[in-house]
């Protein structure tokens, strides 16, 4: 029986006088495939590799996408009052923020209904008319025009047409850290600082 290798299949060149195949042995095209691929060591380096990645990355996204309790306390109460700022202005009308410092809650009321709603100020979060706190964060004083309400039911702060508001003042805690709102009367904006 004579076998015999079609040149094809080869897809070396021939060689010109003698009219053989050059190089074209088994052992050859053996070595050459063996040379592309990758080592399953150099797979498993690339595979540590994204896992450490991965593994670092994660705990810094998870901070970010989920806030602590006194920060989204903090960030509800300054976006709510944005919210009754900018509908008051643009309805015309006076619009009512509403706490309630037993129960830890907060809630826009008036002009929202008739009006468009406003915008979230924070990114990938919906609106916030409405807010109650964390059962961490403690309601340590609630002054509004003067008057203490932090052991009241119900306490209302308004916000009137021309961009002015009642003047008040919030300090919440969690964890031993403490954070003062306070609404500035003339621009009714609210600003945040440190205490202790």
């Amino acid at each position: 029986m004579n076998f015999q290798m079609p040149i094809a299949d080869c897809r070396l060149p021939i060689d010109s006088a003698s009219g053989v195949l050059r190089g074209c042995s088994i052992g050859n095209r053996k070595s050459e495939i063996g040379n592309t691929g990758f080592t399953l060591i150099e797979l498993m380096m690339v595979v540590a590799i994204i896992g450490l990645m991965m593994a670092t990355g994660v705990p810094a996204i998870l901070s970010i996408t989920r806030e602590a309790p006194l920060r989204k306390a903090v960030n509800d109460v300054k976006e709510i009052c944005s919210h009754a700022r900018a509908q008051a202005i643009l309805g015309g009308e006076t619009t009512t923020v509403v706490f309630h410092p037993r129960v830890r809650q907060m809630a826009l009321i008036g002009a929202v209904a008739s009006g468009p709603v406003a915008p979230s100020t924070r990114v990938g979060q919906a609106a916030v008319n409405a807010a109650e706190f964390d059962h961490s964060v403690v309601i340590e004083g609630l002054g509004i025009n003067n008057f203490d309400f932090t052991e009241s039911d119900e306490a209302r702060v308004r916000f009137f047409a021309n961009g002015t508001s009642d003047e008040m003042t919030l300090v919440l805690s969690a964890g031993g850290e403490y954070r003062k709102i306070t609404l500035e009367l003339t621009t009714a904006l609210a600003s945040v600082k440190n205490v202790r």
